[in-house]
This record gives structure tokens, C-alpha cells and sequence, in this order.
């Protein structure tokens, strides 16, 4: 990545997240960049392009922290422990203003639209990966557990910036928590059959 591309990512990281999309125009990006701009479409096409590539290092960056969490040791249940703390430091992290994809995806309604698209794929694969994780976990039905975990992040993730961060994550954990010992009593040893990847319902289109 050339300095310039690197250095107009990272000035349009900051500020679409700390302040939203549409109140950002490109001309403000490039002051603060100090680019020109023919440089900033020398590298993007255009702001639609720019926002995708934001979203897109943001995904790798979650994507990174949770293949981390989830390489710990321990556990499968321990991994799933890992992955909530992992998004519970996010929430207490200075400058946090929520979901990156939630506050995109409210900016851009359409679900036709490539950045709406970006923000389905994103959420497509966390909950996909946390499913697996609870199944894993021996947490049945591992596909409604999977859902559970996703709206308490969720949940998480919008209040975080408008109550104490502390008290939502410890609320946040204490649900995950409540997920791990109530779905792996549900059913006795050996019921566990179709509920890991691949063999219970579609998870396609079930991200909430």
C-alpha cells in the first residue's frame, strides 16, 4: 500500500467512524489527508469506494482479534469466553462509537447497495464463526446460541457508547456466560448431532 492510499484509509477510518458517512464529504478527507485530488482518485474510484475499503479493514482487524481469541488456550467454551472479551475491550477502548457495520449499515438502508452488501457479509461470517465456536462448546442448538451471542454483541455494541462501558461488558459476559451453561444442559451426551457447521438449519439470511 502506497503512503498516500494508506494515509487517505487511514484519515477516512477515523472520521467516518467517529462522525458517520454521509456528514464526510471527500473534500474534507483530502485536507486532512493533505492529498490531492486527483491522488484520492488516483486510489479510489470514488467515496463509495473508500467506504468499502474502510469496511473492509475493519472486517480484517475483527477478523484478526477473533481468530486470536479463539487460538487460546483451553477450552472450546474458554475460546467462546476469549472472543467476548475480546469485543468487551473494544467497547471499553477510548474513542469507541459502536459497530462500525451497524453504523454503516443505518446510513445505507438499501440492501442492494455494495456497502449494505459488505455489511451482511461481514455479519454472514461472525455468526458463522461463533456458531462453530458454540458448537465446538457442545452448546445445542448451536445455531440459536449463535444468534443469542450475536444480538447480546449487538446489544453490547450500542450501549457501550451511551452507558458505562464496564457495567455493559460485564452484562455482555454475563450473557454469554448465561448461553454457555444453559445450551450445553439443553440436550444429554451424544444428542449433539446436526448442530455444528453445515448440518443445522441455513444460517444464510439469519443474522439478525
Amino acid at each position: 500500500m502506497s503512503e498516500a492510499r494508506a494515509r487517505l484509509l487511514s484519515t477516512a477510518t477515523k472520521i467516518f467512524y467517529a462522525e458517520g458517512i454521509h456528514s464526510v464529504g471527500v473534500d474534507r478527507i483530502i485536507a486532512e489527508a493533505q492529498v490531492t485530488r486527483a491522488t484520492l482518485y488516483r486510489h479510489f474510484a470514488g467515496k463509495e469506494e473508500l467506504v468499502l475499503a474502510y469496511l473492509d479493514q475493519a472486517d480484517r482487524g475483527i477478523r484478526a482479534q477473533v481468530a486470536t481469541a479463539g487460538a487460546s488456550d483451553g477450552s472450546a467454551a474458554d475460546r467462546v469466553r476469549a472472543v467476548s472479551r475480546s469485543i468487551t475491550e473494544g467497547i471499553r477502548s477510548p474513542g469507541f462509537r459502536g459497530c462500525a457495520f451497524l453504523n454503516a449499515v443505518a446510513e445505507y438502508p438499501d440492501a442492494s447497495h455494495p456497502i449494505h452488501q459488505a455489511v451482511l457479509a461481514h455479519r454472514q461470517w461472525f455468526l458463522d464463526t461463533v456458531t462453530d465456536l458454540l458448537a465446538q462448546a457442545g452448546c445445542t442448538p448451536a445455531d440459536a446460541a449463535g444468534r443469542h451471542l450475536v444480538m447480546l454483541r449487538d446489544g453490547a455494541m450500542a450501549a457501550g457508547c451511551l452507558f458505562d462501558p464496564a457495567l455493559v461488558s460485564e452484562t455482555l459476559l454475563h450473557g454469554v456466560e448465561g448461553i454457555l451453561q444453559a445450551s450445553t444442559a439443553a440436550d444429554p451426551p451424544g444428542s449433539r448431532s446436526g448442530t455444528r457447521a453445515g448440518h443445522g438449519p441455513d444460517r444464510r439470511q439469519m443474522i439478525i
